[in-house]
């Protein structure tokens, strides 16, 4: 992707459809008069009053004990410097984007326009009745260290600056693991730090926390190592004074244990790797570009644990890991401060989870067979579901045990669940789809790639490395898009109409002629039917020249539908293809089928519509839970509506005993855990949270799918097509770009999911 075309795209992006990324969403009614006067006056005075009488009571009657501040002066923004309050406003909307979607935390961004210490505290502490905690952010040394300190000491609620912090909290997780792997002890290795700033500085002091000895650690910043014959040192940079003599960064590496580098990218050589201990940790930290790249580092010796800050390499040390986990232990516990024994309780935390199984929606995610604790995994993976219920209890719980909680959780295995629930609303799984599809990429023929929105998609997909995109329709007009869109790539382009030395049109009007010629179709009906668009398309899939279709812009579903059926087919042992749609609500995903095919399956169809949205839900990473829908509750009907379902539950219950799957059930029912549980304790269900919805006529599951996505606003993936032999995905009607992006993400990763199957299968024939 050009640069001019990025900065647009990130322009676009923080402008459109409103200005920012974040907004503030009403959490009561307000619809009615009195809904309003509770709200507002005469009914707010009582909370006013009761506050008044006892402080405290602000926790329980505002949203204080769930709102942060994030705060910044703009002295430090990422690696854009000095900038200013308003070019910092961005930076911090996604910071509180990142606290929202990573712990359900709300977050107000704060600009302070001074750089004056004394005005920026008293400002900070003048507005810091408002919130839970306060995070501090992208504000220069030394000013920061003075920032911080002043405002723990004299503010009781949770201040940290997460520059300093959260580097520091992530590395040093990923330090002791190092450590562990290169059967090392902390307080005998060797550190050289290149980066004398807050994050280096704080990274360091938090090693020495964890045992590193001091004197055996020297640290570099720009004009070389800080050396007791230096007199221009901030306060902060004191205590890092060397006796040692280096005259380089290259002469201290050797024979060094670790390097910790958060300074400037490409400083460090493989000579320089070359000459450190055996089993040296290489922290190359510095961004966008680290100090070495990770392949000429990895490249140099095979015995070195390497970590940066970069995602497209193992060992990511990103903040992401902490500060949202820390603040919601922190917040949960009315903590008075964040201290040094909550942040080594997150840094233990992180180390542990590292060492523990992975669970398979992780493995899927990144695209692994199997993540295990070792030099590439050292560090949670940022889309690690466990994060939320492993760091705040963790820190929570230091919180308490060092006297700074004042109100301490009783029941652990409550305030879990209720961790996980917060999640709910936090819909990861469009990130671990595309990151899994990215890990990789396959050809994708967008079959209506004349239109503007779909080769806006393709271009996407291209540039994000999700798949790779061919493109099909007349040629001078995609040609003419991509210019108008700047999408500039070498991407094939097919006019099936055209006589281009690319089709071909004959070779696969021979070979569905040869398919279907027992079905009525000569070879010149075929070769009439190879310039249409989803035939040909269809063709190119079947004959393995890519390996995934995207169809349905512009046309209505069954002028797609019967190509591909007729051309692709069906996997073997399914009778009738389906359709799920993945409907990301506030309560988690939700899978609805079957939304666009089947009118009114039999019990028999209805039971293979279970099994194929059961083998999708596992292809997302998913346990699926899955109730089946009726208007009776579990035999209250004698019609033959609701007995067909009945039927279907119990073909499942008999061939597939190990899915969780119940019904006949109401939707209300099956969605409220508290009902089930209570009425119908013998359900399969009871106790579980449903995520899927198999419903008895598509009636009822397309007019739902679409109710949930036009009143709630609830994004939705799909309608994904099951049991086709290979992978077509057909869109709605009039798609959006990011619909359309999704939906070729997941096209690739169907693909993937079946390039393993038929490999297993190979294995067993063999």
């Amino acid at each position: 992707m050009s640069k001019q075309r990025r900065r647009r795209e990130a322009l676009l992006y923080h402008a459109k459809p409103k200005p920012g990324k974040v907004e503030v969403v009403p959490t009561k009614k307000y619809a009615t008069q009195r809904d309003l006067s509770l709200a507002y006056s005469p009914g707010v005075a009582e909370p006013c009053l009761e506050i008044d009488k006892d402080v405290n009571n602000v926790y329980r009657y505002t949203n204080k004990g769930n709102l942060v501040a994030v705060i910044s002066n703009g002295t430090a923004v990422l690696g854009l410097g000095n900038i200013g309050p308003e070019a910092s406003k961005p930076v911090m909307e996604g910071k509180g984007l990142l606290f929202k979607i990573f712990a359900d935390i709300d977050v107000f961004d704060i600009e302070v326009n001074t750089e004056d210490i004394d005005a920026f505290v008293n400002t900070v502490k003048n507005i810091a009745p408002t919130f839970g905690g306060i995070n501090l952010e992208d504000i220069k040394a030394p000013e920061a260290f003075e920032i911080e300190r002043r405002l723990k000491e004299e503010l009781d609620i949770p201040v940290m600056h997460d520059d300093q912090h959260g580097t520091a909290i992530i590395s040093s997780a990923a330090l002791l693991n190092a450590l562990e792997i290169a059967n090392k002890k902390i307080e005998e290795v060797r550190f050289v730090v290149s980066g004398a700033g807050s994050a280096a500085i704080s990274c360091t002091n938090l090693y020495i926390a964890l045992g590193a000895k001091l004197e055996n650690i020297v640290m570099f910043d720009s004009e070389g190592l800080l050396s007791e014959d230096r007199d221009n040192l901030a306060p902060s940079q004191e205590k890092f004074r060397s006796t040692k003599n280096y005259k380089s960064l290259a002469e201290a590496m050797k024979g060094a244990d670790v390097f910790l580098g958060l300074s400037v990218g490409n400083i460090v050589t493989q000579e320089m790797v070359i000459s450190m201990a055996s089993n040296p940790i290489v922290f190359a930290m510095a961004n966008p570009e680290p100090e070495i790249d990770y392949n000429l580092a990895c490249a140099s010796r095979d015995d070195i644990i390497m970590a940066t800050g970069r995602s497209d390499h193992p060992n990511q040390v990103n903040n992401v890991l902490g500060f949202p986990f820390i603040f919601r232990g922190a917040l949960d516990v009315r903590a008075t401060k964040i201290n040094e024994a909550m942040k080594m309780a997150a840094v233990k935390a992180l180390a542990n989870l590292a060492k523990e199984p992975v669970p398979e929606q992780v493995n899927i995610a990144y695209g692994e067979t199997r993540l295990n604790f070792g030099k590439d995994y050292i560090i949670p993976k940022p889309f690690d579901p466990r994060l939320i219920g492993t760091v705040p209890p963790a820190v929570a719980k230091a919180a308490m045990d060092s006297g700074v909680a004042t109100e301490p959780i009783l029941d652990w295995d409550k305030y879990e669940d209720e961790l996980f629930e917060r999640m709910g609303s936090d819909n990861k799984i469009i990130r671990l789809l595309l990151n899994r599809a990215k890990t990789n990429p396959k050809r994708i023929v967008f079959t209506e790639a004349d239109h503007l929105d779909v080769l806006k998609a393709a271009q996407i997909v291209h540039d994000e490395g999700i798949g790779i995109p061919v493109l099909l329709g007349r040629k001078d007009i995609i040609s003419e898009l991509m210019e108008e869109i700047d999408f500039d790539a070498p991407i094939e382009i097919i006019d099936p109409k055209s006589r281009d030395k690319n089709n071909k049109l004959e070779v696969y009007a021979e070979k569905f002629w040869q398919k279907r010629r027992r079905s009525g179709v000569t070879l010149y009906d075929a070769q009439n039917l190879m310039r249409f668009r989803n035939y040909y398309a269809s063709m190119m899939l079947n004959e393995g020249d890519v390996d995934c279709m995207i169809s349905g812009y512009s046309r209505a579903y069954p002028t797609v539908v019967r190509p591909v059926l007729e051309t692709v087919g069906r996997f073997d042992g399914v009778s009738k293809v389906a359709t799920t749609n993945l409907m990301l609500t506030k309560r988690g995903p939700l899978f609805i089928s079957d939304t666009s095919i089947n009118i009114d399956p039999t019990a028999k169809e209805l039971a293979k519509i279970a099994q194929m949205t059961n083998y999708t839900m596992k292809m997302f990473g998913l346990t699926p839970v899955i109730a089946m829908i009726s208007y009776a509750n579990f035999g209250s009907s004698k019609d033959e509506h609701a007995t067909k379902v009945r039927e279907a539950v119990k073909l499942l219950h008999k061939s597939n005993p190990d899915m969780i799957l119940d019904g006949e059930l109401q939707t209300d029912f099956a969605l409220n855990p508290e009902m089930l549980r209570k009425n119908f304790p013998f359900s399969k269900l009871a106790g579980k949270r449903v995520n899927a919805l198999i419903f008895p006529n598509l009636d009822s599951a397309n007019s739902n799918y679409k109710l949930l996505k036009e009143l709630n606003n609830v994004e939705s993936i799909g309608p994904i097509m099951l049991g086709m032999k290979k992978p077509v995905h057909i869109l709605q009607l009039g798609a959006s770009v990011e619909e359309i992006v999704n939906m070729a993400a997941v096209s690739v990763v169907d693909a993937q999911q079946k390039d393993k199957r038929e490999k297993e299968l190979a294995s067993k024939t063999n």
